[in-house]
């Protein structure tokens, strides 16, 4: 079993007013011995914006914006613009995100030429309520049930006569093109899925209705171990190794003391990243501390970025959806443990 370093809490709320109530699920991303960190900042009523520092190596904050850097704008982030993550492919960053209007939860990109002024391109996932959703999946055939079976979590709460769009969040893009395409990483419960465009502007309604008619071949990782047996989500962008992609992703499971959020770890194929070529049995790492173990939402470590110093491989989380903390992990120990756990891909 790997051995995991938990480095402690980063950051934590402070007394501005867009972050008096949390702070949590950091995009980072390393320019020279600097790391920049996009954080999700939490105000009273539960409204997010993207908070910012600058760390000096991994762990040390030297710089720390006392305004948010990305804040609500449009009708479909109304209520909370959450989660980012963040990659540079040449010469541009995409730092992705959830919109949040207050009833429905979906990915959106950003981009930056300089990581300080962004530019929204709006939603980027499928223009879908859920009822149309199911329709297409049912029609697609072999897809795990439970892609179709959330009535309960859609509409539990919702009042009736509002448009419930499908939640689709967790939107990861790889740090470079592969085989000449953009390719991204979304998550529709409960599992985690693969999107490879020329350009953003294929992202048409028409695209993604013959993406959910063959939706089984879109599916990456789907839940298989106890650990992440409820739901799995894209955690951190992939890293590139000479063995395949390095995927830092949570899983979910619910247990008699509530949802446990544990990070969970795989590699993809280089060329054909919807193909699995490892895949951890067990949790990276789990809830343990008592500021991971109580919060805002109990039980979680819910990773978001990585950065590499040396063959030190550093994870930053949010924990108990209050605080930012980091663990940190042998690289190359890693990867060698991961490729003891070779699986058959089925595809």
């Amino acid at each position: 079993m790997i051995k995991v370093k938990k480095e402690g809490i980063l950051l934590e709320k402070t007394q501005l007013e867009f972050e008096n109530e949390g702070v949590l699920n950091p995009a980072v991303i390393r320019e020279g011995d600097s790391v920049h960190v996009f954080y999700r900042a939490v105000q009273t009523g539960n409204h997010s914006s993207i908070g910012y520092c600058k760390l000096d190596g991994p762990l040390t904050v030297a710089e720390r914006w006392d305004k948010p850097v990305i804040v609500p704008e449009f009708e479909y982030e109304s209520h909370g613009v959450e989660d980012a993550r963040i990659v540079k492919i040449e010469d541009l960053y995409y730092l992705t995100y959830t919109g949040y209007d207050g009833t429905n939860a979906r990915g959106a990109l950003a981009i930056s030429k300089d990581l300080k002024d962004f530019i929204k391109q709006g939603i980027i996932v499928p223009p879908f309520t859920y009822a149309e959703f199911v329709f297409l999946a049912e029609s697609a055939g072999k897809v795990n049930e439970n892609y179709y079976l959330n009535h309960k979590f859609y509409y539990h709460a919702a009042d009736p006569d509002k448009k419930i769009m499908l939640w689709d969040k967790n939107v990861v893009f790889f740090p470079r093109r592969i085989n000449g395409k953009l390719v991204f990483l979304q998550r529709i419960r409960p599992g985690i899925q693969i999107v490879s465009i020329n350009n953003l502007k294929n992202l048409t309604k028409k695209f993604w209705d013959e993406y959910f008619l063959n939706l089984p071949e879109y599916i990456v990782l789907d839940p298989l171990y106890s650990h992440e047996s409820s739901y799995i989500g894209s955690g951190c962008p992939p890293i590139e190794t000479e063995h395949g992609w390095l995927l830092i992703y949570h899983g979910v499971e619910h247990t008699d003391r509530g949802n446990v959020y544990s990070a969970c770890a795989a590699l993809l194929d280089l060329k054909n990243p919807d193909k699995v070529i490892a895949r951890l049995p067990y949790a990276l790492f789990s809830p343990q501390y008592e500021w991971e173990l109580n919060g805002e939402v109990k039980n979680v470590v819910f990773p978001t970025g990585t950065v590499l110093f040396g063959n030190t491989l550093f994870i930053y989380y949010g924990a108990a959806d209050t605080v930012i903390a980091c663990a940190s992990v042998n690289f190359s120990e890693l990867v060698a443990e991961l490729l003891t756990y070779d699986v058959k891909d089925e595809k």
